[in-house]
């Protein structure tokens, strides 16, 4: 070992040391620094980083996004809101009042599996526009511009924002448990609070908006072996959470392109 006699600047966030993955992947994925847990012995990363891989430039050819597709994919700052600790399932697992039930909306979250940071980093990749549930809140008649709208873990959404993707003609439902509870969003105190849906205000409510095509018993399928679309009046749903699937099937991510 050498010691340098030379003080070092403190690494700035494009110098920490990234630890690539060994991950069945069409990407190159890489944990930064330390941010891992120890979980029955093995590394788990948090919050991992997606890149392209050059040997796969012919894959990404196939399933790169073309502007004629003129499509939409939505991000759920809502759901990211929501799972965001202390918050709503602070309350849910009782170790907050109902306090919890509103919380502040930030700028930034971790990419995590609650609210589909697989997803949105590989659409990003593969340069697909992206919106996010303010965008739809506050106007609505955006999602009318577009010919087909993606949906992520979009769990949480405000009345405006259920009522303008149902109406759509053609959505692509990617998560199940997506439209599951109303919440209202306060842009003046930056906040978002849960109104209806997921056991509350009345533990018999389940979907808060009544939706008859809930297809929340399906979010628990995080392995996807029996993987198909489902047609519904407005578009098709997934019948698995495809976390996983959504970065290693080139299968899953041509269907999506082609619907």
């Amino acid at each position: 070992m050498i010691e340098s006699q030379t003080p070092l600047d403190p690494p700035t966030k494009n110098q920490i040391e990234k630890t690539k993955l060994d991950i069945k992947s069409l990407f190159d994925i890489y944990g930064y620094g330390n941010n891992f847990e120890i979980k029955d012995g093995k590394k788990v990363w948090n919050d991992p980083k997606f890149e392209l891989n050059p040997q796969n430039n012919d894959i990404y050819l196939e399933l790169n996004y073309d502007p004629g597709e003129n499509t939409v994919v939505v991000y759920p700052i809502f759901t990211a809101s929501a799972y965001d600790e202390p918050g709503f399932y602070t309350f849910f697992r009782g170790e907050c009042d109902e306090t919890c039930l509103t919380v502040t909306i930030n700028d930034e979250y971790s990419l995590d599996f609650t609210s589909s940071g697989n997803a949105f980093q590989v659409f990003q990749l593969l340069g697909y526009p992206i919106i996010s549930d303010i965008d739809v809140d506050k106007n609505p008649d955006i999602l009318e511009k577009y010919d087909k709208i993606i949906l992520l873990h979009n769990e949480y959404v405000s009345k405006k924002e259920f009522t303008a993707i149902t109406k759509h003609p053609n959505v692509i439902y990617l998560y199940p448990n997506a439209l599951y509870a109303e919440v209202n969003v306060d842009y003046q105190k930056n906040s978002l609070s849960l109104l209806r849906g997921h056991n509350f205000p009345e533990s018999e409510i389940r979907n808060g908006f009544d939706w008859k095509y809930d297809n929340s018993v399906f979010e628990y399928d995080v392995d996807c072996m029996n993987m198909q679309f489902d047609r519904i009046e407005n578009g098709w749903m997934l019948n698995c959470y495809p976390e996983k699937a959504i970065h290693q099937s080139k299968v899953l991510l041509k269907m999506i392109k082609d619907f």
